[in-house]
């Protein structure tokens, strides 16, 4: 900042900004973090549009010589990419609509309700967490094979319908607000539904918006259950789906394979954009509190 000092002799002398050696450091690591962010993803972008020839040049070129967007037309042709877009468009909505009532109500249920044994269940509901979901596909699979669902794209949602994270992330949400809201709503005559839906539930807008981005990200990407659940072309979700451009051995166009994947992530670029305001305002709550 620019600092005024006056002389003895009433002569106004003006300091040179002072540049904090921080600012410009922290300045730089953004930078870099942001190159390595992006890099990859304006590489997709860039081989997307080139020849399968020249994507492999070395070293590489960033910008293509010929712009090549039939790349994206032969991801039409050669696989069914409006009908793997249809089931991820159900499986991703259907599990964020289920993990959005799921979560807030157990996460206002574990913040605001009083019953025996609170802390102790969501301890465990909690540890859920550490437990990586290759360990338990097996018994998930089982299950989902016992009732039927095996195949089918209904075998993706019903598992997910309920979140240890998003309880929590709604758990402590709620935990910030104030209770006597609750209580005057209570002393009115509502019921206890009635203060999670007309007080509470109202003011959580924007940590429900942060869980729904979250799970239509992670869910819309995911490949790992499609991979173990689904056996048909016909119920096939887009990562799953898109694995077929690469065609036997391997031996398919990585320009269109590319393609396929900036495809895929067009919806949840554009959810982000119109959504990002909501996503900061419930990632930052209660940062200054």
């Amino acid at each position: 900042m620019t600092t005024v000092s006056m002389r003895p002799d009433g002569v106004v002398r003006r300091r040179k900004p002072i540049v904090k050696i921080g600012s410009i450091v922290g300045i730089a690591i953004l930078i870099i973090a942001t190159v390595f962010a992006l890099g990859p993803l304006l590489w997709t972008l860039s081989t997307s549009l080139r020849t399968p020839a020249e994507s492999f040049n070395n070293p590489p070129a960033w910008i293509p010589t010929d712009w090549d967007f039939s790349n994206y037309a032969a991801v039409f042709q050669q696989v069914p990419i409006g009908q793997f877009f249809i089931n991820s468009v159900i499986v991703t909505l259907a599990i964020v609509v289920g993990q959005t009532i799921t979560c807030t109500l157990s996460g206002y249920a574990f913040a605001m309700v009083s019953f025996p044994g609170k802390n102790t269940i969501f301890g465990i509901f909690l540890a859920t967490m550490m437990v990586p979901i290759q360990t338990i596909i097996i018994p998930v699979f089982v299950i989902v094979k016992m009732m039927g669902l095996a195949g089918s794209i209904t075998s993706l949602i019903v598992p997910a319908l309920g979140s240890a994270f998003g309880t929590f992330l709604m758990r402590q949400y709620f935990m910030q607000m104030p209770r006597e809201l609750g209580e005057a709503a209570r002393i009115d005559g509502a019921s206890q539904f009635g203060v999670f839906w007309y007080v509470y539930a109202r003011m959580a807008s924007p940590a429900v918006a942060t869980l729904a981005i979250l799970n239509f990200s992670g869910f819309w990407a995911e490949y790992y259950r499609p991979l173990i659940f689904l056996n048909q072309q016909d119920t096939f979700t887009l990562p799953l789906g898109l694995v077929g451009l690469q065609g036997n051995l391997g031996t398919g166009s990585i320009s269109v394979v590319l393609a396929g994947v900036i495809l895929a992530m067009i919806p949840s670029v554009l959810l982000f954009i119109f959504a990002q305001r909501y996503f900061i305002e419930g990632v930052t709550a209660g940062s200054s509190r």
